[in-house]
């Protein structure tokens, strides 16, 4: 039977799998042992991260309440993902820019706008205006919720920016004084591993051994017990997403008062791009690139001049990682989970996310003997296989779209034997044919229709639509529709309050319980 977890690493992703098995097994009334061992000399990069909507699940499931979540995470509210200069670099030296939202106000799935729009239904509207107002909400600083909307809910959808070291600290604490998670600070030195492959114990560099039935490597990028001890291969893909470098400041505000942007600016540059993410106490800015198209020192100058005030006295990280995952996630008695499973770039936040979607799957598919292993081992590195895939594929989108040709970085991106070929099929597919729930038919998708519409209208992607899908009865509902986001724009503005002043007010009041 399986009666011990032991999880190598903290971070996020291992205090948020120490909670989440937790709390489950208090609530089935399991006498499951969870237990994680981490460093103590291993900070975690508090760079600013970014999450999806599927976290306010999470946080409810935790227990967490919203308001306390906020103020001790130095958190705010995510809306979308702004993309500046993406799809090319004006001549006018303007910012071009579109929009990934997280609210549409109908559900493609159910009917969809998109060929409509592309028809010219909606008129010159930018594809994310005609179909959602949630990009006036982040252009005029709203936020999504008022102060007496119930926790977790929103008037428009939404999830964080938070500090990700501070966010690992509040599970700790979940984890260790509600949940009874016994909690070890030790160095590994030793992993064990027996003839049949399986991780027999994890020793510490002390001589304590700790002896588990199932093991959770959450090491980041060492993977020390998936990777080092069980020599399961990592799977390069730096010949698709070239970035392989980072570096990294944390900006303070120019005043208390300045404004919290309420989406993640993503911002392209000839050899990479710059994210922004607006905390409570500061920004939280870094360049990602790869170090072939420019060096380290020139990097570092450009996430400086991008700052927009002096940085001279501010230190800044500089990060190595490799694009890739790992040939098996789950090994044995072993599962991967966070960076020592797979890494891709931070383009569409997905780290979090995935390390959401596999703690949920153990979670539900958790199992009671050994026996069961096998049987589930081959379901989790399916599942998974296909969502790094799909992960990695929508990304690679954003620069196969893109019509920048400023630099070698982007013409190389363009080069067709660095695309996927099902991306190329899908997209040389859609070219005449309006996107349909079909080309999602899994439960799994990491990436819905509506993002993926989001990103190619966005980015000038182009669909000839054969006017014979597109019925007098069709277009005429879909110009209501239009209508319909267009009557709701300003009513959602006036009814939000400013984004700061809000995260402000969280300081003494608190969101309701439902």
């Amino acid at each position: 039977m399986v009666k011990k977890v032991l999880i190598v690493g903290g971070g996020t992703a291992g205090w948020l799998t120490a909670a989440r098995l937790a709390k489950q097994f208090i609530d089935s009334g399991s006498d499951i042992e969870v237990s994680i061992v981490e460093s103590a000399n291993i900070p975690t990069i508090g760079v600013g991260e970014g999450t999806w909507p599927t976290i306010r699940d999470t946080l409810k499931t935790l227990d967490i309440c919203e308001t306390e979540f906020l103020n001790t995470c130095d958190a705010t509210f995510k809306q979308g993902a702004k993309f500046v200069n993406w799809k090319k670099v004006s001549d006018e030296n303007e910012d071009i820019y579109y929009r990934h939202l997280f609210t549409s106000l109908y559900d493609p799935w159910e009917f969809n706008l998109a060929p409509f729009w592309s028809s010219g239904v909606a008129g010159e509207l930018p594809y994310s205006e005609a179909v959602s107002m949630q990009g006036d909400v982040c252009e005029q600083g709203k936020a999504p919720k008022n102060i007496t909307t119930p926790q977790y809910e929103g008037l428009q959808g939404y999830a964080y920016h938070l500090d990700a070291a501070k966010f690992a600290n509040l599970l700790k604490d979940k984890a260790v004084n509600k949940m009874k998670v016994r909690h070890i600070i030790a160095d590994i030195g030793h992993v064990s591993v027996q003839s049949d492959g399986s991780i027999e114990y994890v020793e510490t560099v002390t001589g304590e051994k700790l002896h588990a039935d199932l093991f959770i490597d959450c090491t980041g990028f060492k993977c020390l017990l998936l990777g080092d001890a069980m020599k399961v291969p990592f799977v390069d893909l730096s010949h698709t997403l070239f970035v392989n470098r980072a570096v990294a400041l944390q900006v303070p505000y120019e005043n208390p008062n300045s404004p919290i942007a309420c989406e993640t600016i993503s911002t392209a540059q000839s050899e990479g791009w710059i994210w922004d993410i607006g905390l409570q106490s500061r920004r939280g800015i870094g360049f990602v690139y790869s170090d072939k198209y420019i060096s380290k020192d020139c990097a570092e100058q450009r996430i400086r001049e991008y700052a927009g005030i002096n940085t001279d006295g501010i230190s800044a990280k500089h990060l190595e990682f490799q694009v890739g995952y790992r040939e098996k996630f789950w090994h044995k008695n072993c599962v991967a989970i966070g960076l020592s499973a797979a890494f891709v770039e931070p383009l569409e936040a997905s780290a979090i996310f995935l390390v959401e979607a596999a703690v949920n799957m153990l979670c539900d598919k958790f199992p009671h003997s050994q026996h069961e292993f096998e049987f589930i081992e081959k379901q989790f590195n399916r599942s998974f296989l296909f969502r790094w895939n799909k992960t990695i594929e929508f990304i690679k989108m954003h620069y196969v779209l893109s019509q920048r040709t400023d630099g070698q970085f982007w013409l190389d991106n363009k080069n067709i034997n660095s695309i996927p070929d099902e991306l190329r099929s899908k997209l040389a597919h859609w070219q005449n044919n309006p996107l349909s729930k079909y080309d999602f038919a899994s439960a799994f998708e990491p990436f819905v229709m509506d993002s993926y519409q989001y990103v190619l209208y966005g980015m000038g992607f182009k669909t000839e639509v054969d006017s014979s899908r597109l019925s007098a009865e069709k277009t005429k509902k879909a110009r209501a529709m239009f209508a319909e986001v267009n009557k709701y724009r300003t009513i959602v503005q006036e009814n939000l309050p400013n984004h700061r002043e809000l995260i402000e007010k969280l300081k003494e009041y608190k969101f309701p319980k439902v």
